[in-house]
């Protein structure tokens, strides 16, 4: 938790300075993508924690206040040394963005379970095919003497 904290708030230094000195959001998109990352990255940690233990503690909820008012500030510079519409369209962008790791980490679940029942069925398979082959072997044995 405290990696994506540090990289959230190294992120947003990095983009408040370039904005102050007269860069253009786009220059520090890298950064902007970085940030938004760690922040939700944040975010599901805490929400597992808050379903997992039903409380969520004071340092946490500080963090993710403080990354509330760094979103509030970031909207503010692309709304006011943006471009016209950049802040829905990012808004948008970010939809389509978490859409998609959504999918993505649901075909990596599924890619997952496939590979646990295939393995689980090969498994079957082996073993039954030596237990077979045991068997088969122990009739030619006790037919031997």
């Amino acid at each position: 938790m405290l990696a994506e904290i540090a990289a959230a708030n190294a992120a947003f230094a990095v983009i408040k300075t370039a904005i102050s000195n007269g860069r253009e959001i786009a220059d520090v998109a890298g950064k902007v993508g970085e940030y938004v990352n760690a922040t939700e990255s944040l975010r599901r940690k805490a929400d597992k924690k808050k379903r997992r233990t039903g409380s969520a503690d004071l340092e946490e909820f500080m963090h993710l206040e403080k990354l509330k008012q760094q979103e509030e500030e970031l909207k503010q510079l692309m709304i006011y040394t943006g471009r016209p519409g950049l802040w829905h369209d990012w808004i948008r962008f970010q939809a389509q963005a978490r859409k998609q790791r959504m999918l993505e980490a649901a075909a990596r679940k599924k890619q997952i379970k496939q590979l646990i029942e295939t393995l689980t069925i090969s498994i079957i398979l082996i073993v039954g095919f030596f237990g077979l082959a045991l068997i088969v072997w122990w009739a030619f044995y006790l037919k031997s003497l």
